[in-house]
């Protein structure tokens, strides 16, 4: 049975985020090819995990045989994230840019789901797995604009889900969310809703094309 690891990370409901719309986008068509399938879904806003500790660190270390109770507990949450990485056939993650970086609640999953020598090391246990990211931006950071060099996005998610995690990575980029809110971006609403409509796009496109590479 096909299994769809679904993780958002906006703060703000579907109806007025840009990354939840697009990734669930993707996941509807997932489930049309996949009708009896598993979604774990992670609402990593509404339900944040806990900032990785250093008992949970330390945990990731050391003989489970020798773990105390405080990083048994610990530990049980890391192993839990990591066997729902990898039971998924693919992964749809939704990562809006805040102030030039992933929300830290992504993060906070990044670093309880990363476990040397398990989920990442010489063979990352996932590995190979598609991974479809959403990365949305109130502006653009597109090659050759202002602030291309300011996307801390792409370029470290790309490096810990495609090396450290080894995962099989593309990126789906709603662009200028915020133009409909700032009046300073008028003019560039229409870009904006014509990103929109590119993402939604490619994002369905994806889901049907993840769905079928799995099935096959």
């Amino acid at each position: 049975m096909a299994t769809l690891l679904h993780l958002d990370s906006s703060v703000f409901p579907e109806e007025g985020s840009a990354s939840r719309a697009v990734t669930a986008a993707f996941r509807a068509a997932w489930e049309a090819e996949h009708p009896e399938g598993t979604v774990i879904y992670r609402d990593l806003a509404a339900d944040p995990l806990p900032h990785l500790d250093g008992t949970a660190a330390a945990a990731g270390f050391s003989d489970p045989a020798t773990h105390t109770p405080e990083q048994r507990t610990a530990f049980a949450l890391r192993t839990r994230l990591a066997e729902e990485l990898e039971q998924a056939d693919a992964v749809v993650i939704g990562a809006p840019m805040y102030n030039f970086t992933i929300p830290s609640t992504l993060k906070a999953w990044l670093d309880q789901t990363i476990i040397m020598g398990r989920t990442a090391g010489a063979e990352p246990s996932a590995k190979g797995t598609p991974v479809t990211v959403v990365a949305s931006r109130g502006g653009s950071y597109a090659p050759g604009t202002p602030r291309e060099g300011s996307d801390f996005v792409q370029n470290y998610l790309q490096t810990v889900l495609g090396d450290a995690f080894g995962l099989d990575v593309t990126f789906v980029v709603p662009e200028l969310t915020m133009a409909p809110a700032n009046p300073a971006m008028s003019d560039l609403i229409p870009l904006y809703e014509a990103s929109r409509e590119k993402a939604l796009a490619e994002a369905t496109a994806k889901g049907r094309e993840t769905a079928a590479r799995v099935a096959a």
